[in-house]
């Protein structure tokens, strides 16, 4: 997207002026709280296809609110997909690139950066992160969110699957995924203290709700305007359910997880309401990027009828659902205007009557004619990044319009292996360029299956080569953040000092319990997957210049 600022800076200007003259009877700002899927697919809901998925309060929030069939995840992977949601930037611009982090990791989102936290703080928001992270942890937790504008902290700093693999499902069944073998056990934090580790998950959905609860009733004691953001696990791998949606469900273990998450959803609603503050909330929820389709017999994520999935810029990897909720402010309805996750921190900050972070490019735009009027998108171009991008590749595609070019392609682990009919899906299918580009009318083929022709679309082709050449131009890349070395010795541990590590990372309190240490787990889990697991992981890591 080219450079767009100062475009930006006067649409949100009189945006705001139509919003706070259209839609609000108070001047104070609204609540907000954004809530924030891991890995669901653009056809895991029941309004977005999925015969029997059940979800019945996202499900409510859909019919009642605005639910979006164009929306886009950043990436298609977990870390830059947050850090562009965070700050409302293309991830190589806060060099979260490429791939994602891991618990001993040196890098984080640059605290530089500007959050969706730090933004409305300047508006006196009281600010919560209630779950995942996955931005980075650092030297002495550097670059968690209590220390990127969020005023508390409850979960697990990154991703669950790079921890041991421990009991998953009530009452103690395994986990069924592979997992990181080589670092500490999962630490649950409140603010910066390790509360628990390891994490027990089959109560952790039950405590992430009373948290959120508690502290959504703190702020309306308080009369304090607040933004949640409120990051799931699920579905993302391995799965796990509580003793209340443990084998609840008509799609298996998947199912189960979605259900549970629905429920999380709706514990927030139900609190909202009984504070009476559901007409003073925004409410938006949405996913970090498309379904993991690596395990096809024990839950594996739906794209739909759209293209590949996680880890691919094909539309499965990236567009997914989105629900925007506010009753008696937002019109239920539907909409297939252009927009992404980039797109809510101008959003959020319109809502607020912030101001846009100053001398930096935002590559998102305010959504709020489309919110409050079912209006039109500021924006007619999006740019698909690859998960592991580098300058020398750029943008893998381009879509103008309702148009999408392909000037590469490449398969992903995540999006399958011999298992997916689609060879361009899979992990084996190679980076592969383009002359001309592969150009689809995303309007008629939401498949990618019929490339248009060129001859007879010239106009189409050139455009999107214009913005290509554009973007490609004017683009900025921070160093990577992700290409800093890697040292165990800073994954969390509640036991510091300790030895042997990853092993004796275990808060001393638990230590008389049933879990005694993390390598004892390791029967639990299939050996044969578990090792690729963790080879996979340590071979990524070596593979950074910083280990070189």
């Amino acid at each position: 997207m080219a450079d767009q600022t100062g475009a930006n800076m006067m649409s949100i200007c009189l945006l705001l002026v139509c919003y706070f003259v259209t839609t609000s009877s108070s001047s104070k700002p609204p609540n907000i709280i954004l809530l924030y899927a891991d890995d669901l697919g653009y056809g895991d809901l029941p309004s977005y296809g999925h015969p029997i998925t059940e979800a019945p309060i996202l499900e409510g929030m859909a019919a009642n609110g605005l639910r979006f069939l164009d929306f886009y995840s950043a990436n298609p992977v977990c870390t830059p997909a947050r850090a562009s949601i965070m700050t409302g930037r293309h991830s190589l611009r806060t060099g979260v690139w490429p791939g994602v982090f891991y618990s001993g990791d040196y890098g984080g989102l640059p605290l530089e950066e500007i959050t969706i936290a730090e933004v409305l703080k300047t508006q006196d928001y009281s600010t919560a992160h209630i779950g995942k992270w996955h931005l980075g942890v650092g030297e002495n937790y550097k670059y968690m969110s209590p220390n990127q504008g969020f005023d508390y902290y409850y979960g697990i700093p990154y991703t669950h699957d790079d921890c041991p693999c421990l009991k998953c499902f009530y009452p103690d069944r395994p986990c069924t995924y592979t997992c990181n073998m080589n670092t500490v056990a999962c630490p649950l934090f409140r603010n910066l203290d390790i509360i628990e580790q390891p994490t027990d998950f089959t109560t952790l959905s039950a405590r992430y709700s009373n948290e959120a609860r508690r502290w959504i009733r703190g702020q309306a004691q308080a009369n304090q305007t607040f933004f949640l953001y409120y990051a799931f696990h699920q579905p993302h791998n391995p799965m796990f359910s509580g003793e209340q949606f443990t084998n609840s469900s008509k799609r298996g273990m998947f199912g189960d997880n979605v259900l549970e998450m629905d429920w999380m959803v709706g514990q927030v609603l139900e609190e909202v309401r009984e504070q009476g503050l559901e007409e003073d909330t925004f409410i938006f929820f949405t996913s970090d990027n498309g379904p993991c389709m690596s395990r096809p017999f024990d839950g594996m994520g739906s794209a739909g009828l759209l293209k590949c999935g996680k880890g691919t810029t094909y539309e499965g990897g990236q567009r997914v659902p989105a629900i925007a909720y506010w009753p008696g402010r937002i019109q239920p309805g539907v909409t297939d205007e252009l927009s992404s996750a980039l797109d809510l921190l101008p959003t959020f900050t319109n809502l607020a009557g912030a101001s846009l972070p100053a001398d930096v490019i935002i590559d998102g735009v305010d959504m709020a004619d489309i919110l409050f009027n079912h209006g039109k998108s500021l924006t007619d171009t999006f740019l698909f990044y690859p998960a592991f991008t580098y300058p020398d590749i750029g943008a893998y595609a381009i879509r103008y319009k309702n148009y999408k070019a392909h000037f590469l392609t490449s398969g992903n682990p995540n999006s399958g292996d011999e298992w997916n009919p689609d060879a361009s899906c899979r992990r084996d299918s190679p980076q592969t360029p383009f002359k001309p580009a592969l150009v689809y009318d995303l309007d008629i083929d939401p498949q990618e299956m019929y490339v248009l022709d060129k001859n007879k679309y010239y106009d189409v082709y050139a455009k999107l080569y214009e913005i290509k050449v554009q973007n490609e131009a004017t683009m900025t890349w921070r160093p990577s953040e992700i290409n800093k070395p890697f040292n165990i010795s800073l994954a969390p541990c509640c036991n510091p000092g300790c030895q042997p590590v990853p092993q004796c990372c275990i808060c001393p309190h638990q230590l008389t319990g049933v879990v005694t240490t993390p390598v004892m787990t390791t029967q639990m889990v299939t050996e044969e997957i578990t090792e690729m697991e963790t080879v996979r992981i340590q071979e990524e890591i070596d593979s950074r210049p910083g280990n070189a």
